[in-house]
C-alpha cells in the first residue's frame, strides 16, 4: 500500500471510531458490536505503530497515552470563569426577573433553564476543531492545565464533529461528572483498599481530575456535560441568537448535554420547570444541586454584561436544603479573625447531602436560645450545595431530661479576656473578645490570609501557622514572606523537601491581583465578592486607599456599613504599617495589560454620541477587557471618551483633570 493510502486508511479509522464514541458515549446509542469496535481500534493500532509519521496527538488510541505530571501548571482564561448569583426561593428569583425586565426595557423576558449539575467546571479550548486544551476552573481568573487528564474522558470529543466548524479558537465550558452508581462503587473499593474515601461525587470528580497520573483518572468513570459555547473574542455566542438553540449547537459539534433543559416563556414558566427538576431530581444518576436560569437572547445577555464576578443575565435556583435528624453531642465557642464568638455543635456523624457531617454552626447565642437547643438533643440538620451545615431545629419530644442548656462563656475561651456584647453598641447578638492580641484572631487572619480565595499559598495549614507563631518565626503574614528554608528545618514534620515546597509556594504568590490583595487583609464585612467590586472600582491600591467615605458609599451595593469599615481599615496606622511591611517582604500586586484584561483597573466613561458603534456595545468592550464603564465621572476615572455633542461631564473631566480620548483612540485601546 502506497503511504498516501495509508495515511488515508488511517484518517478514516480516525473518523469513523470518533463517530461511534461520540454513538456510544454522548448519544448512548451505539451503532456496532463491542467486538467490531475493538477490531477497528486494533487496525488503528497498528497502522500507527507501522507508520510513526501519521502520528496525531488527537488520535483515538492516545486518549490515555501522556506521562504522569510532576504538577500542574497555572494557566489564565481567555474569557473569565464567572460563579453564578444564588437565588434561594422564588421570592429571590422573581426580583432577578424584575431586574432583568427593568435593565432590558421588557415587560416580558424568555429563559432557557438548565439543571445545575453538582461537579467540577471545566473549559475546553479547541483550534480548527482540535482539542487543545483543558483546564479548571480555579478561581475565576487562573485554572490548572488537566489537558492531560480530560483527554481520556469519552465523552469528550478529541475533534469536533461536523463539517461547517468555523476555523480559529471555539471555547466549550461544561461540567464533569461522576455518576452516583460510580461514586458508591469508587468508594466502596477504596474502603477495601484503605484507600481515600471521597466525601461525595462533586469532590471525586475534582479529585480525579487532578491526579497527576492520566491512567487513574481513565479508570474513573467520569462524563462531562457541555452548557456553553463561544470564541475566544465574544462572551455569550459564538454566532447563535438564542441559549436554548446553543445547545443543540453543542450536540452537533459531538458533546453531551443533559435532555433536561427548558425554553421558558416567562418567570412563572421557570417557576414551574424548578419544581418539576426538584421533584425528580433523587430519581437522576447523578448529583444535582439547583437550576441554572438564563436569559435566552444572546443579545440580551450582552446587554444585561456582568457585575464583578458574576454575570446580570444568569442566576441559579438551589434547591431546598437536605435535611437529616442526629445527636447534638457537644457545643464548642471559637473564636474568629475579628474576635466574634461564635458556637459551633458538635454532631454525631450523618450523611447529608452526598457528605458526611460532624460540625455545624449555631450562629450566635440569640439563635440557640430562640430555636431552643440543648446539649444532648435529637436536632435536625440542612445543607444546601456549599452552604455551612446548620442546626435548625430541636425535636423536643425526644428529650430524656437528660439534656443540658447552653451558656455562652464571659470570658474568651482563648486569651481569657472578658468578652464584649456587640450587641449594647451595634443592635448585633455577637459576642467578640476585644483583645487585638488574642491569638486566635493572630491564628485565624494567617490562615485567611494564605487561604484558597486569597493568597492561595499552597502547604501552609493551620498546623504550621501554629508552629511558626509558637516558635516565633513570624508576628503576622507579611513575616511569611521573609521565611527561609534554614528556618523550618526544626519544625515538626518538617523535612528538607517540605520546607523547599513551603518556601517556594510563597515566592510563586508574591505577586497577586488586587481583588485577591484586598480580600486577604481580612478588612471587616469585606467578603470574596466585595473585593472583587472595590477592586473592579479602583483598580488600584492606592486610589482604594485614599478613597473618602462618600467616594465608597457611592459604590453600589456597598452600603454605609462596608464603606465605614473599609474607609477605617485605610486610615488606620497599624494596618498601614502592615501595608508597608508586605511591600518591603517583595508583594506586588499584578497588573494585567494583556488580551482580554488589558483594560483591567481602568475606568471609563462615555459622553456623547458614538460614530462606529453603540454606547452599549463600547461599554461591553471596555468590560470585557477587564475595565470598568461607569455612568459617572469622579476623581477615580482614568478616561472620559468624547462623542458628538458632550455634555457636563465633559466640562467635569476636564475640571478634575481626567484624560478626554476620542472614539479612535478607545478603538486603539480595545485592540
Amino acid at each position: 500500500m502506497e503511504n498516501k493510502d495509508i495515511g488515508h486508511k488511517i484518517k478514516k479509522l480516525r473518523k469513523e471510531i470518533e463517530y461511534h464514541n461520540y454513538r456510544y458515549y454522548v448519544l448512548d446509542d451505539p451503532k456496532i458490536s463491542d467486538h467490531e469496535y475493538d477490531l477497528m481500534l486494533r487496525e488503528l493500532e497498528r497502522l500507527e505503530k507501522e507508520n510513526p509519521e501519521f502520528f496525531d496527538f488527537n488520535s483515538p488510541t492516545q486518549r490515555v497515552g501522556a506521562k504522569p505530571s510532576e504538577k500542574f501548571e497555572s494557566v489564565k482564561h481567555k474569557v473569565p470563569m464567572l460563579s453564578l448569583q444564588n437565588a434561594m426561593n422564588f421570592g429571590e428569583l422573581e426580583k432577578w426577573d424584575k431586574r432583568v425586565r427593568k435593565g432590558l426595557g421588557k415587560n416580558n423576558v424568555k429563559y432557557c433553564c438548565e439543571l445545575k449539575f453538582d461537579g467540577a467546571s471545566i473549559s475546553l479550548l479547541y483550534h480548527n476543531s482540535e482539542l487543545i486544551r483543558g483546564v479548571t476552573r480555579g478561581d475565576g481568573t487562573m485554572g490548572e492545565d488537566i489537558t492531560n487528564n480530560i483527554r481520556v474522558i469519552k465523552s469528550i470529543p478529541l475533534k469536533l464533529l461536523g463539517n461547517n466548524v468555523s476555523k480559529g479558537n471555539i471555547i466549550i465550558r461544561g461540567e464533569v461528572i461522576m455518576p452516583i452508581k460510580s461514586f458508591e462503587e469508587l468508594n466502596k473499593k477504596a474502603e477495601k483498599n484503605n484507600g481515600k474515601i471521597f466525601a461525595n461525587p462533586r469532590n471525586a470528580a475534582a479529585g480525579s481530575l487532578r491526579q497527576l497520573n492520566p491512567k487513574i483518572t481513565a479508570e474513573r468513570d467520569l462524563e462531562f456535560f457541555a452548557y456553553s459555547e463561544f470564541d475566544e473574542m465574544v462572551v455569550g455566542g459564538w454566532g447563535g441568537l438564542e441559549q436554548h438553540k446553543d445547545l443543540e449547537k453543542l450536540k452537533w459539534l459531538g458533546f453531551k448535554v443533559s435532555s433536561h433543559h427548558e425554553l421558558c416563556n416567562n418567570i412563572d414558566d421557570v417557576k414551574e420547570f424548578c419544581e418539576g427538576a426538584e421533584e425528580k431530581k433523587d430519581k437522576l444518576p447523578f448529583q444535582v444541586d439547583g437550576v441554572v436560569v438564563k436569559v435566552n437572547n444572546i443579545n440580551d445577555q450582552k446587554k444585561l454584561g456582568f457585575v464583578a464576578r458574576s454575570p446580570r443575565w444568569a442566576i441559579a435556583f438551589k434547591f431546598t436544603a437536605e435535611e437529616q435528624e442526629t445527636v447534638l453531642e457537644d457545643i464548642e465557642v471559637q473564636v474568629g479573625r475579628k474576635g466574634t464568638l461564635t458556637p459551633v455543635a458538635h454532631l454525631k456523624p450523618v450523611r447529608i447531602a452526598g457528605s458526611t457531617v460532624s460540625r455545624a454552626t449555631l450562629h450566635n447565642k440569640e439563635e440557640i436560645k430562640r430555636k431552643d437547643i440543648r446539649i444532648g438533643d435529637h436536632v435536625l440538620v440542612r445543607k444546601a450545595g456549599e452552604v455551612i451545615p446548620e442546626v435548625f431545629k430541636s425535636l423536643k419530644e425526644k428529650r430524656t431530661g437528660k439534656e443540658k442548656k447552653f451558656v455562652m462563656p464571659l470570658k474568651c475561651p482563648v486569651c481569657g479576656s472578658k468578652v464584649i456584647n456587640v450587641g449594647a453598641i451595634h443592635e448585633s447578638p455577637m459576642i467578640k473578645c476585644p483583645n487585638k492580641n488574642c491569638y486566635a484572631q493572630h491564628r485565624e487572619a494567617i490562615i485567611h490570609f494564605v487561604s484558597r480565595t486569597a493568597f492561595d499559598i499552597e502547604h501552609i495549614g493551620p498546623a504550621l501557622v501554629d508552629q511558626l507563631l509558637e516558635n516565633k518565626l513570624i508576628e503576622d503574614s507579611a513575616d511569611l514572606f521573609t521565611l527561609k528554608q534554614g528556618d523550618l528545618g526544626n519544625l515538626e514534620r518538617m523535612a528538607e523537601k517540605s520546607a523547599q515546597n513551603v518556601v517556594e509556594s510563597l515566592e510563586s504568590k508574591k505577586e497577586v491581583t488586587l481583588a485577591r490583595f484586598i480580600y486577604a487583609l481580612g478588612i471587616t464585612h469585606v467578603g470574596e465578592q466585595t473585593a472583587y467590586d472595590l477592586a473592579d472600582h479602583f483598580g488600584s491600591l492606592k486610589k482604594l486607599e485614599k478613597a473618602s467615605f462618600d467616594e465608597l458609599n457611592d459604590i453600589f451595593g456597598l452600603g454605609d456599613i462596608v464603606a465605614k469599615s473599609v474607609h477605617d481599615y485605610f486610615k488606620d496606622p497599624k494596618n498601614l504599617r502592615f501595608l508597608e511591611k508586605l511591600k518591603k517582604a517583595g508583594v506586588k500586586i499584578k497588573v494585567e495589560t494583556q488580551g482580554l484584561a488589558s483594560l483591567r483597573g481602568k475606568s471609563f466613561v462615555i459622553t456623547g454620541s458614538l460614530e462606529k458603534f453603540s454606547r452599549e456595545v463600547a461599554e461591553e468592550g471596555i468590560r470585557k477587557r477587564g475595565g470598568k464603564a461607569s455612568s459617572s465621572v469622579s476623581p477615580t476615572t482614568d478616561y472620559l471618551v468624547a462623542g458628538e455633542n458632550p455634555g457636563s461631564k465633559y466640562d467635569k473631566a476636564k475640571k478634575l483633570g481626567v484624560k478626554i480620548i476620542s472614539e479612535n483612540e478607545l478603538i486603539k485601546l480595545l485592540g
